[in-house]
């Protein structure tokens, strides 16, 4: 590895334009090149965030040899053979959530990044925000005892359009995948993978599911109550009740600034913790650390919980009817 982490962004979307800025306050990283399957878009992409080299293809970038990890940033049903040409070519990857569009297409990848000891990493940005690492060190500390319960709501108001990627099934379209993968990783995050998932929803015309409510239920009484939609705006908000007190995590949860602990006794406690950037930050921090010391996992986004999170996702889809597929002729 060398002693820059030279970075390559493939799918020049809304969310690439955001992460790249942050690149700013990350120390020994930077983007040198971007791939899209129109050239004219990575040049436009190139020219406003002054990347050296912009690719017409994504192969093209899987090959290029100054590249040392990989951002996707593709529709999630691309990540799957994306992720794979970037193994086999020995790129590191952060691949942004959903991870896959399925289960068995997240499987192939993980594996593949075992087998070959590249590393690989879910671009779960929540994880690395620093209200939520205090957050966890409170909980780890015993500061609400056991944790028994969580609640999240993530949704936004989008007005059905077909032509919108949100509302195509081909392209991973609906609330679950785009949304519901918050909620789904903050509840496994703090309890683990479910014994059972139920989930209560509804559809577009297009078949991509418009909203969804889930309760997951684990063998010892711990639960999660979460919510996620396409339809209506949520606060973003996410609660951990415990044995001792429990946590507010302040809107949106999913990159917050605020935490609010209460316990028995006690007048609440508010704890303010700022991200570096936009928060995007801390996730390139993580990647880059472990790139320099030879890991091939993250031990705060391992793939497990990527994977687990990805079984959650696709039996709540089955239960409201939505069924996804990897797109395998995307390089």
């Amino acid at each position: 590895m060398t002693e820059e982490i030279r970075w390559g962004v493939v799918g020049p979307g809304r969310i690439a334009e955001k992460v790249v800025e942050d690149f700013a306050v990350v120390d020994g990283a930077r983007v040198v090149a971007v791939a899209s399957r129109s050239l004219d878009r990575a040049q436009g992409f190139a020219a406003r965030h002054g990347i050296e080299r912009a690719h017409g293809s994504y192969a093209d970038v899987l090959a290029d040899p100054g590249v040392d990890v990989l951002y996707v940033a593709t529709p999630h049903p691309q990540h799957h053979a994306i992720a794979l040409g970037a193994l086999r070519a020995g790129k590191a990857l952060l691949v942004e959530k959903a991870f896959t569009a399925t289960v068995a297409g997240a499987r192939e990848v993980v594996e593949a990044s075992r087998e070959t000891g590249v590393f690989a990493m879910e671009a779960m940005w929540t994880r690395f925000q620093p209200a939520v690492v205090r957050m966890r060190e409170l909980i780890a500390d015993g500061a609400i005892g056991e944790v028994r319960s969580v609640q999240a709501d993530l949704g936004v108001q989008r007005e059905f359009d077909p032509t919108d990627r949100l509302f195509a099934l081909e392209l991973g379209g609906g609330a679950l995948l785009d949304l519901g993968v918050y909620v789904v990783s903050w509840a496994q995050m703090l309890l683990g993978a479910p014994d059972t998932v139920t989930a209560a929803g509804s559809r577009f015309p297009t078949g991509v599911d418009a909203e969804a409510s889930l309760l997951l239920g684990w063998a010892d009484g711990r639960s999660a109550t979460l919510t996620t939609s396409l339809r209506n705006a949520l606060p973003g908000q996410a609660r951990v009740f415990g044995t001792a007190g429990w946590i507010d995590v302040l809107p949106r949860f999913h990159h917050p600034q605020t935490i609010v602990l209460h316990r028995a006794d006690a007048d609440p406690e508010e704890i303010t913790v700022p991200q570096l950037g936009a928060g995007y930050a801390h996730e390139l921090i993580e990647v880059t650390e472990c790139l320099r010391a030879g890991r091939t996992e993250s031990a705060v986004m391992p793939l497990a919980d990527t994977l687990a999170v990805q079984q959650v996702l696709e039996e709540a889809a089955g239960q409201l009817g939505v069924t996804f597929a990897e797109d395998t002729a995307v390089l």
